[in-house]
């Protein structure tokens, strides 16, 4: 099984001692990844949950390479990630979500020198209620818990400090230590909530604090290396600066080396009442919130960066600014590194890039899977923005600056970009433009994507169709044809490309599709012939009702497209209607067929949501099911489906197995045979995706630990652009089920099949209650009301409804006697 897609900017990453190497937060591992060449190294797995920090112990040996790692599963891992190596764990039982320990940021000492107590403080969450058995239950309403704690930790007992709680919020927060280890703090709505770390730790020793306020809800905090200065940013763009903070409450050591002491009479310019603070700065660039700010490691500068995606260079003494732009996402998090040439900056497209300071270039880009794009209202049932390579194990997703990402399963990395929209994106912009669809030829040698530039007061709208060429592995797509309002003023609700031929062909909401060529593969050929490019070869349609989905045949000879709730099957070449089967429920959504057989499998949404599998030689359904199907894929002779469980299975089981919250089931179908062969529970399955990907095995071998690598592997995408990929046909129990073996055997024994295999047996018919009798019908006096009831598979031949009609026709009469 093979796990990717996962966040890389979930939490601020950390840098080695010799800052060749980059530590990166990733779901319940730790990646590491080698700073010169953007590439993952290794991992540190151990976590059964969200890791949320990770801590590099600096070592006056820059060979030294250990590390703190905290998670939501409640424990905090101390790792040598040179091997990698877990050599301690600590498991206070409630989920971290920030930890910093202080005793690290002194004067980095040899491993082999003795130490004493290590202590963490840490923010977690207290979900357990608090009962008092003396206290009588009293009438008033209780308050909002307060889940969120701020705890000391010692690492080297492994416990927590008993009954040393710093801090009650109602959600928990994240600390910020200063460099230097003396000083953390927290925000707390409106306020910054600082402590002093004593200079000789203990469990029970009384820590000193200060609050500072302020009138806006903080968003970001950050300590100045040497100085007495703390910097916070607002939810409104704001960035306020206090000076000489502390100067009354922490201890007079301090005092001096930043100069006398503050009176007690004299002004403290933007200080609200009686805070802590010799003066409050305010600067104010940002249009939104304040999302990165850290000092420089002299602190001559502040780095700060929000929404708008500018990275913002502040000079601490004058104010004076410059600024690092067309960033292209939000920014998170903005980290150093022990060299001081080199810093990463985190962003909110799932993107670390590589700095070279002071410059801010950036060298390299850590680039992961990015985030499913949002959409204008009423866009989404338009959008169905994945395509797969199945033999390169590649994913082509839309993302929000208005490109298509390739991006590789197997190695878990991004491999290009293509640019479809040709305007400048910046974040927080109105969205003008949607990609509504993109589609890949079965070699992925092209490509072809529909958008639709949105109308604004109901002008300026249009639709676009682009058809894109390849020559190189890299998927560097180049522009080959763009087609303006190719259904008129209609949308486009699927584009399929022929398995064999350059051809495509493109249905449209209007109630039409088209069959388009490349005239490409006939000018080499011919260099006498002057097309080039796409053209229109055929276009056709159906009593003018929408076309909803389109698909080719495995042989190309056949072309099936959904008008509504009917499926026309056409002669691509000759553009002729070949048959009409149907009809289903609801609209049909999707169309596919099943490898080289003669199976197509139809998923319609709606009301009445459908499953169906079609027969070509008997042109009449097989089965269906009443599934709400999210997405499908076809193997060679079986398909797969995601099915959304309906809320009332969510809290239930089968067969005894609780879903612990998932949402939807992966099933597993020969496309003759209605009972599903497996089925796979998944989290996050609205929005999914599936794809049967036909790998080499040799590019496998590193993740199977015993027996031959599958050829085929079955991917699963959820809606967060997860991924996990997986042998579908094989023996082994896989993480992702939670509907074990011995429940499916157990299933087989008792005869349950279809229906009941899924949501379990009927109620059982009672006999003993009065039943309605079965009456056989009889042929009535006008057989024509009911004898076109019924689908039209199932109708008579034409010869007997002709003869019947007409002599219903007919007027009987009856004998006159003279």
């Amino acid at each position: 099984m093979i796990r990717g897609g996962r966040s890389q900017v979930s939490s601020p990453p950390a840098f080695s001692n010799d800052a060749k190497r980059l530590l990166v937060c990733t779901g319940n591992t730790v990646s590491i990844f080698s700073t010169s060449t953007g590439l993952q190294i290794t991992s540190l797995e151990g976590h059964t949950a969200e890791v949320t920090t990770v801590i590099v112990e600096p070592a006056a040996s820059k060979v030294l390479c250990y590390c703190w790692t905290a998670s939501l599963d409640g424990s905090i891992k101390y790792w040598d990630f040179s091997v990698p190596e877990l050599l301690k764990t600590v498991d206070i039982k409630l989920p971290i979500f920030s930890m910093v320990i202080p005793s690290l940021l002194g004067q980095p000492t040899e491993r082999n020198e003795k130490q004493h107590n290590v202590f963490a403080y840490v923010s977690v969450e207290d979900t357990r209620e608090k009962t008092n058995p003396r206290k009588k239950k009293q009438p008033k309403p209780k308050p909002k818990p307060l889940h969120g704690r701020i705890c000391k930790c010692n690492l080297t007992k492994a416990c927590l400090a008993g009954g040393v709680t710093l801090a009650e919020m109602k959600v928990p927060e994240v600390i910020t230590i200063s460099p230097s280890g003396k000083y953390f703090g927290i925000r707390k709505h409106h306020k910054v909530l600082i402590w002093k770390v004593p200079d000789v730790e203990s469990e029970r020793v009384v820590m000193r604090k200060i609050t500072l306020r302020h009138t806006k809800k903080m968003t970001v905090l950050a300590f100045h290396p040497t100085q007495r200065i703390v910097a916070a940013g607002d939810v409104t763009g704001r960035i306020l600066i206090w000076r000489r903070f502390g100067d009354k409450t922490f201890a007079t050591s301090e005092r001096l080396g930043d100069g006398n002491m503050m009176g007690g009479d004299e002004e403290r310019p933007g200080v609200r009442d009686n805070d802590d603070a010799d003066s409050c700065t305010t600067w104010h660039w940002h249009p939104s919130q304040v999302n990165v700010l850290n000092f420089s490691s002299d602190g001559a500068y502040l780095y700060s960066g929000g929404k708008e995606g500018v990275l913002v260079v502040w000079q601490l003494d004058t104010g004076k600014k410059k600024f690092l732009p067309r960033i292209g996402s939000p920014l998170l998090y903005f980290t150093y590194s022990p060299d001081p040439s080199l810093s990463s900056m985190s962003c909110a497209d799932n993107q670390i890039h590589l700095l070279k300071m002071p410059s801010m270039e950036i060298l390299k880009s850590i680039s992961g899977i990015k985030l499913a794009c949002s959409l204008p209202e009423g866009y989404e049932a338009l959008c169905s923005g994945i395509a797969f390579d199945q033999t390169a194990g590649l994913v082509a997703l839309r993302t929000e600056n208005y490109c298509i990402q390739f991006y590789s399963l197997l190695d878990d990395r991004s491999i290009s970009e293509v640019q479809v929209c040709e305007r400048n994106y910046q974040p927080g912009d109105d969205v003008t433009v949607v990609v509504t669809l993109v589609a890949l030829s079965q070699d992925s040698s092209m490509m072809g994507t529909a958008e639709i530039k949105i109308a604004e007061d109901g002008i300026g709208g249009l639709v676009c169709l682009k058809f894109w060429a390849t020559g190189s592995q890299n998927k560097d797509f180049s522009l080959s044809t763009i087609i303006y309002e190719p259904h008129r003023d209609a949308g486009i609700s699927a584009i399929a490309f022929h398995p064999t031929s350059q051809v495509a062909v493109s249905s449209s909401y209007g109630g039409d599709f088209k069959v388009w060529v490349n005239h490409d593969q006939f000018q080499q050929k011919d260099p006498m012939l002057q097309n080039s490019g796409w053209s229109c070869h055929a276009v056709g349609s159906y009593k003018k009702k929408a076309m909803t989905a389109a698909a080719f045949s495995a042989d190309g000879s056949v072309l099936a497209v959904a008008a509504e709730t009917l499926i026309t099957l056409w002669d691509p070449d000759k553009n002729v209607l070949v048959a009409v089967i149907g009809e289903t429920l609801t609209p049909i959504m999707s169309l596919s067929f099943v490898g080289k057989s003669e199976n197509l499998v139809a998923t319609s949404r709606g009301a009445k949501s459908q499953l169906s599998v079609w027969s070509m030689s008997q042109l009449s359904a097989s089965w269906s099911y009443m599934l709400q199907i999210e997405a499908s894929a076809q193997d060679t002779s079986s398909f797969a489906a995601l099915a959304l469980l309906p809320e009332s299975l969510r809290c239930k089981g089968l067969n005894g197995t609780t879903f612990q919250g998932r949402d939807g089931v992966i099933l597993l179908f020969n496309a003759t045979d209605p009972v599903p062969v497996a089925s796979w529970s998944v989290r996050k399955a609205k929005g999914g995706s599936l794809a049967f990907l036909q790998v080499n095995p040799s590019s496998i071998q590193e993740y199977i630990s015993d027996g031959k690598p599958p050829q085929t592997l079955l991917a699963y995408i959820n809606a967060d652009h997860e991924y996990v990929l997986f042998d579908p046909y094989g023996k082994e129990t896989h993480e992702l089920s939670v509907i074990h073996r011995d429940d499916l055997q157990a299933s087989e024994e008792s005869g349950q099949h279809g229906y009941a295999s899924i949501y379990g047996e009927l109620p059982e018919f009672q006999l003993n209650k009065k039943q309605a009798i079965w009456t056989p019908l009889a042929p009535t006096e006008k057989p024509w009301e009911t004898i076109f009831n019924g689908s039209s598979h199932n109708l008579p031949p034409l010869t007997k409804l002709c003869s019947v009609f007409l002599e219903s026709l007919l007027e009987k009469r009856t004998g006159v006697v003279e």
